[in-house]
This record gives structure tokens, sequence and C-alpha cells, in this order.
């Protein structure tokens, strides 16, 4: 009997072989269980009926047809299902839209308009030693505030000798107009070429931002059409205009009603300050 059972045992294996990838699995369960059928057999002895393992032949056959055997007394090898890969890299996370900084760069001035006249109310002066309150009372004019010279003649401390300095009329006019923006340029001697660049700067942003500057003259200025104007004491103008980038300005002079405004350049107006001063 045993032989029988070695002999049906090696045959199988033999058919096995043959058999594809899929089938071998299950041929080789089918040998566990027909060489444990054949333990069985010879230690029960010669008497013992000769049982084939029915299961395991079916088991056989069933891999052979690509089913799974579902008997009770089956021999089954599992194939687990594969993992996914422990590598795989986490999805990543939805990046976050960059958003730009906020520009936080300064931004520059606006360029200043190459020439520019002030619209003022021009007034002669009322006496011969009122020339800084009708100076001042013309530059307050364009920037529609208006004062009368005698009400700006006591601040201005003005007496028959005149108004002092430069210091006065800027002074007062921070008086009358907000922000206190007006500051006083004194020249002493000789104007320099940086003191003429001054000069052309501080008319081209006073008038630009809406304000007439005060200048305290003395001497005698030549203007543009060639005409003279000589205060060798002392006078007192307003500067409510300029041109060809402050290179001229204009003049409104309170001494003749008849020759209210005229041009000068800006070079021959600093030298008329020299030894005095303005207000810008």
């Amino acid at each position: 009997m045993e032989d029988f059972v070695k002999h049906h045992l090696k045959r199988q294996l033999r058919r096995i072989v043959t058999e594809r990838p899929y089938q071998i699995i299950a041929g080789s369960a089918a040998a566990l269980v027909l060489a444990a059928g054949a333990g069985t057999v010879a230690t029960a002895g010669d008497d013992a009926p000769v049982q084939e393992n029915t299961a395991a032949v079916a088991d056989l056959g069933a891999a052979r047809l690509g089913e799974q055997p579902a008997s009770r007394g089956e021999a089954r090898i599992a194939v687990p299902p594969a993992s996914p890969s422990a590598s795989a890299a986490p999805s990543a996370s939805p990046s976050k839209k960059a958003t730009a900084d906020p520009d936080t760069t300064p931004k520059a001035k606006p360029k200043p308009p190459s020439s520019k006249s002030l619209d003022y109310d021009y007034q002669a002066q009322i006496n011969y030693f009122y020339c800084g309150p009708a100076a001042v009372r013309n530059a307050l004019s364009a920037a529609g505030i208006e004062r009368s010279q005698d009400a700006l003649a006591g601040p201005l401390g003005t007496t028959e000798m005149g108004t002092n300095s430069a210091e006065d009329t800027t002074r007062v006019l921070n008086q009358q107009v907000k922000g206190n923006p007006y500051r006083t340029r004194m020249i002493p001697g000789t104007a320099t070429p940086a003191q003429m660049d001054r000069l052309q700067a501080d008319v081209v942003e006073a008038i630009s931002n809406g304000r007439a500057v005060v200048a305290n003259v003395a001497g005698t200025a030549t203007d543009t059409n060639g005409g003279w104007h000589s205060f060798p004491g002392g006078h007192y103008v307003a500067v409510v205009g300029y041109k060809d980038d402050g290179r001229t300005v204009r003049i409104a002079d309170s001494a003749d009603p008849s020759l209210p405004s005229y041009w000068v350049t800006t070079i021959d107006l600093a030298n008329w300050v020299s030894t005095r001063g303005y207000s810008a």
C-alpha cells in the first residue's frame, strides 16, 4: 500500500511541474495533503481500508480551473496581498499662495513745473516807509489772506525808519500762514553761486506750494527789459512767480503803482539781496 501511495504521489508531482506557476502552488498544497494521507495509511496497518484524500484531489482540480476549493478539510496556502509601499511620500500639502510685500519705497515728489505765477492782489505802499507791510500784505494775498498794511505794520515793528530785517517778515508771515512754513535766508556779503542756487530752489519750492517770497533788497537791479530799480537805503519786494525752472523771477514792487511787477534773473535778485536776506 505504501508503495502505491508513493507511486501516486510521484505521478502527481510530475504533472505539477509542467503546469503554470499558479497551478504549482495549488499542486504543492495537494502534494502536502497526499503525503500526510500516506503517513496516516502507513500507521494504520495493512488491514485499514485504503482511502484517497478526495479533498486534496478536489483542491488540485479546482486550482487547475482557477477556482478556490471550499471543502472543510482543505489545505490552503495564503498569499498575502501586496502592502502599499512604506516609503511612499505623503502628499504635499497645497502651498499657500505667495503674497507680495507691500511696497514701502518712499514715493518721489512730483517735479515742480518749469514756470508758475501766483494770483495776488497788488497794492502799492501807502507811505514811503511802509514797503515792509506792503510787501508782506501782497505776499499774503497770493495765499488768499487779506490784511491791511496798517494791521501788519505793528507786528512788523515798522517805523519811519522802515522795517528792520527779513527776520521780522518771516515771523509775521508765519503768524498769518498755517504750519510756519517760512524760513529766513541771510546773505551777509556778496552772494556766492551756492547762495544763488539756494535762492532759486527756495523760490521754486515756495511758489510751487502757493506761497510768495518776501525779499529785503538794497542797491540797484536791472530787470529783463532793461529797467533800473534803485533803493540805496533798502527796500522790500514780494516774489510772486518764476519761469525757466526758477532762473527768472517775477517781482511785485509796491514802490511804483505804474510798474507793479517786472522780471529779474535769480542771479540779479541774489546780488540785490546781498547784505540782507529773504523769507521763503
